[in-house]
């Protein structure tokens, strides 16, 4: 099962965390990239030809910006080669501040049947330190039209350790995620990105991130209070209700063939990754706007490892084995993690237990060829 992913390189805002590639002033050229991602999807979908897409996905930058005119000329593509009920899912990634009865209404009617929406922290002052453009009580409001639209398949985002949040409040972040009812919530920690605002404010000690024992006490917090009510994790930072996982992402975690198309997305088929430059400019002449690299034998093997040892499936070892040649050291390295609690072995899978979940960076890069 193969899918696409639209990069949208639109913000309304800078985020003080983000370091994604997207732009806050394209209105001179909107139309003319939105006409040009529609036209590398032309150019793009032959490479599914020998597998049929099953999912699509706005991310970016803020998808929930682009009007429905704009959806359309990115849906033609595709659905001139494929029909819509071919797809069982199709993400718009969304922020409150864009959501109201007639976005939705729009969204619906094209095709969308799943929103992820960024509502990030429940405290205002949080999202006056973020630059986010929404308010809380648009984050209230927008979750209650969408599902009133008919939205049912709804995933949220939230952050955590975040600067200055207690876990008091943490908690109450959490209750009031549950008290939603959604069927998909998006978790991520914090983290300092090169060249962003928040990297400047905590180097000039306006804003200080948490020690590491008080983040790994959040994230313990969020995994216990989310299953106590049958939200599960199933990847490092998401968790749903059961049948309710992202598949789209499902499928990246499991190595599926997908394109990227616009500024700076990525593909992969399984032997090769392509990336689009990330520069808007660029971009639009089409012009060497792309890189290709062809992966190889290590290299497969450490995409496949990092990927699947971060969702709670884990690595199936029956496979491992059928698709590389053994490896000694990868055996020693999983039985000395097992003796450490990081990892627990059940029915020929390897999967990290929740300690192993807070090295999972690191215990992946353990298992890497070079």
């Amino acid at each position: 099962m193969s899918g696409i992913y639209i990069h949208i390189p639109f913000c309304r805002k800078k985020c003080s965390y983000c370091d994604f590639h997207f732009s806050t002033s394209f209105s001179s050229y909107r139309s003319q990239m939105i006409q040009s991602i529609s036209d590398e999807l032309k150019d793009r979908l032959i490479e599914l030809s020998d597998c049929q897409p099953k999912t699509i996905y706005f991310g970016g930058g803020t998808p929930s910006l682009i009007e429905k005119h704009e959806l359309k000329i990115l849906f033609q593509p595709i659905f001139n080669k494929y029909p819509l009920k071919q797809f069982s899912e199709i993400t718009l990634e969304a922020n409150p501040e864009d959501i109201t009865e007639d976005t939705l209404n729009n969204w619906k009617e094209l095709g969308i049947n799943r929103l992820s929406i960024g509502i990030q922290s429940f405290k205002e002052s949080d999202l006056t330190w973020m630059n986010r453009a929404h308010t809380l009580e648009e984050s209230r409001n927008c979750i209650d039209l969408a599902k009133k639209a008919g939205f049912s398949n709804i995933s949220l985002d939230l952050m955590y350790g975040l600067p200055n949040l207690s876990l008091a409040e943490w908690e109450k972040h959490i209750n009031e995620i549950i008290s939603f009812d959604v069927n998909h919530i998006s978790a991520y920690c914090l983290t300092v990105e090169k060249g962003t605002l928040l990297q400047k404010k905590v180097h000039n000690k306006s804003l200080s991130i948490p020690d590491e024992d008080y983040i790994i006490e959040q994230y313990k917090t969020l995994i216990f209070k989310l299953k106590n009510v049958g939200i599960n994790q199933y990847e490092i930072s998401n968790f749903s209700k059961i049948g309710c996982q992202s598949i789209h992402n499902s499928n990246y975690w499991s190595g599926q063939k997908f394109i990227g198309v616009g500024p700076s997305a990525h593909s992969f088929d399984g032997k090769k990754r392509r990336w689009n430059i990330a520069n808007n400019a660029i971009y639009m002449k089409k012009i060497d706007s792309f890189e290709v690299e062809v992966l190889s034998e290590n290299e497969r093997w450490n995409e496949y490892i990092l990927t699947r040892l971060r969702t709670t499936n884990g690595i199936n070892l029956v496979e491992l084995k059928n698709l590389f040649d053994e490896d000694n050291q990868f055996l020693q390295t999983k039985e000395e993690y097992i003796k450490q609690n990081w990892l627990l072995e059940v029915d020929n899978q390897i999967k990290l237990t929740q300690e192993g979940q807070l090295r999972a960076d690191f215990i992946a890069s353990e298992f890497f060829r070079v």
